[in-house]
């Protein structure tokens, strides 16, 4: 009776010495369908691209204490974002850069060297994807990896990544307060577009990077062509291309006859190259002038019925990879259903993102319409 007494002494202690550590064990489900097993600790994260800090920022404040690694996208994509948080946040010039702007760019090495608690990766854009020998390397070495997307699939992932994220920076309450705003703000759109026949929904056409590539880049089943469909339009795009987004040629785009066309850009006001003004410190006559200029500047956009008729509209292009979607998800209805989606105020909502979520007041022009 003793020895059984004390071994099951021994199992009683030993089950209590092991229960918080059983209980700091967290496993989720990323946005690649893998089971990932999150450490009990987070203080050093490497993000894949750096304009993941957008959506970071909404859970994490500071939203750069934790990062020690990304890549220069957003000093080169958005550098008037990159300004804001500098001015904040001076520390953001010591965050080690793993790449430039592109998956092959992304030095493994490099990202080894940080000594990661967490990497945080995208389905798919411009760091590394779900086969990219980096994501087994530091598997291999202890360091977890999880997939969030925002660009892909917006309105099936954009809830389970926010949830993803809020587990594994152990921000769960932060993010189910974005997840709350998010679904009240997106609500105010479908529950007055959820209705219309397609008859009545204007065909639309989505311009990305208009007047900055050769062609026309444009979104198909997913990305910003899910949001026109859910903000009452039909997205040509479905029509033109197999991906979420991809390229479409002139005479494919000028056969869909769009009612409406809708520009996205991130130029800053300074730049030289051809583009959409669009983002922080832009200026509204500024906007319009560059939303004018690229639906005017190729003879085959300046001909379609949308263009002809004046329902040219433009939008910030990272509105593509980021929660804040949400927010042109107004401005879209808005332009195409205006007497039905009168009450609902896309300005409103982003004063409100800034000042519950981001802590910081809004500036720059987001969206723009020609008149």
């Amino acid at each position: 009776m003793t020895m059984n007494t004390d071994l099951t002494r021994r199992q009683l202690v030993l089950a209590t010495l092991m229960a918080p550590a059983l209980a700091s064990a967290r496993t989720v489900t990323d946005l690649a369908g893998r089971q990932v097993e999150l450490p009990r600790k987070v203080e050093r994260i490497v993000l894949g691209e750096g304009r993941q800090l957008y959506t970071l920022a909404l859970l994490e404040d500071p939203p750069l204490a934790r990062v020690v690694g990304w890549q220069g996208d957003m000093a080169s994509f958005d550098p008037q974002t990159y300004q804001q948080y500098r001015a904040r946040h001076p520390q953001i010039d010591g965050i080690a850069k793993i790449g430039a702007t592109s998956e092959a760019s992304v030095s493994p090495e490099k990202v080894l060297s940080l000594r990661p608690d967490l990497a945080i990766f995208s389905l798919s854009g411009h760091g590394p994807g779900r086969r990219n020998p980096l994501v087994e390397q530091l598997q291999k070495i202890g360091v977890p990896v999880i997939f969030i997307d925002f660009r892909e699939h917006p309105l099936a992932n954009t809830i389970p990544s926010l949830r993803v994220l809020g587990q594994a920076l152990g921000r769960e309450a932060r993010a189910e307060k974005f997840i709350a705003f998010y679904e009240a703000q997106t609500r105010r759109v479908t529950e007055l577009t959820a209705g219309i026949p397609v008859s009545q929904r204007p065909r639309v056409l989505l311009d990305a990077r208009a007047g900055d590539i050769g062609g026309v880049l444009t979104a198909g089943k997913g990305s910003f062509g899910e949001l026109i469909e859910l903000a009452g339009g039909v997205n040509v795009g479905n029509d033109l291309i197999p991906s979420p987004l991809g390229e479409a040629s002139l005479e494919a785009v000028m056969a869909s006859k769009p009612d409406v066309y809708i520009a996205t850009g991130y130029q800053h006001p300074g730049a030289t190259a051809p583009g959409l003004r669009m983002g922080a410190q832009v200026g509204e006559l500024l906007a319009r002038d560059s939303l004018l200029t690229v639906a005017r500047r190729r003879p085959e956009i300046a001909a379609l019925p949308a263009v002809r008729t004046g329902r040219v509209h433009g939008v910030w292009h990272h509105f593509y990879n980021t929660p804040y979607h949400v927010v042109m998800l107004q401005a879209t209805a808005r332009w195409l259903h205006p007497q039905r989606l009168a009450a609902v105020d896309p300005h409103e909502a982003w004063r409100t993102l800034h000042r519950d979520f981001l802590g910081l007041a809004p500036s720059g022009s987001y969206w723009i319409s020609a008149t």
